[in-house]
């Protein structure tokens, strides 16, 4: 099979027979059963990672008082945390991991059944949080991590020393993309002992794992349609700011996600 990438513009895009067009269809389905077969053995690879203890004790501020790390599971053996950038005295929490937050109200039912809870967690005050997600309309738990190291321990918060020197250590190596706070999710296990264990983190791109709208968009013919955009999401807002009607030049006027709390 030729594996060129296609020119994929909606105009003058070629137009063919059926016969044609189910053969190239079917090309590309044995392109995408590859994905599916590397996707498969990628996630067996995760989940065959070795785990590390969680020796220190954190704790958090909830609407229902203060808990620990092991009192967020929730009975249950598996926790998953959004690290929602969202620092002290933000205004407002970052549109792009808003968006990521949009997806959770409807997953959560069908994580618990699959012995997972799944929390948000950022450094801003409890009330500040909650202000924010009540705006937003969310239903799902959202923690404090104020006055903790959860943050900095799990890699998505700097301290000013760090950004002076121009270059952070993120998503496991150095990154130039300068902000206080990053996006990240982290993966937990405790046993029956009660022992917590970090399993997993992944950062950068490897967030996107929560934005399914951004799986709808790449089978559409525009795709994600991001080229012309100065980054990849100026084009997200947080949803109760969106235009009415859809914009020819939406995103021209978006701050970045880390200058959007200003």
């Amino acid at each position: 099979m030729n594996t060129a990438i296609a020119d994929t513009s909606t105009v003058d895009h070629p137009v063919v027979s059926t016969e044609r067009w189910i053969a190239e269809r079917k090309a590309l389905l044995a392109r995408e059963k590859e994905l599916t077969r590397l996707r498969d053995q990628i996630a067996a690879e995760r989940r065959a990672l070795p785990w590390e203890r969680v020796e220190k004790h954190y704790v958090f501020d909830t609407p229902e008082g203060r808990r620990t790390l092991t009192e967020l599971f929730e009975g249950r053996r598996q926790l998953m945390v959004q690290h929602f950038m969202f620092g002290p005295g933000w205004e407002q929490g970052c549109p792009s991991c808003s968006f990521m937050a949009d997806h959770i109200d409807g997953m959560n039912v069908h994580l618990a059944q699959r012995d997972v809870t799944l929390r948000v967690v950022s450094r801003a005050p409890l009330a500040e949080i909650e202000r924010f997600r009540q705006r937003m309309g969310w239903q799902f738990k959202w923690v404090s991590s104020y006055g903790t190291d959860f943050n900095r321990d799990f890699g998505v918060t700097f301290t000013p020393e760090e950004l002076a020197q121009g270059e952070l250590h993120y998503n496991y190596g150095a990154w130039r993309q300068l902000s206080e706070e990053l996006p990240g999710i982290s993966v937990f296990y405790k046993d029956e002992a009660g022992d917590v264990f970090h399993t997993y983190s992944t950062y950068g791109r490897g967030v996107e794992v929560m934005m399914g709208t951004y799986d709808m968009l790449d089978l559409t013919p525009k795709g994600r349609d991001e080229d012309a955009l100065s980054y990849t999401m100026q084009w997200v807002r947080h949803h109760d700011r969106y235009e009415p009607e859809p914009s020819a030049k939406a995103g021209s006027a978006a701050s970045s996600c880390c200058e959007a709390h200003a």
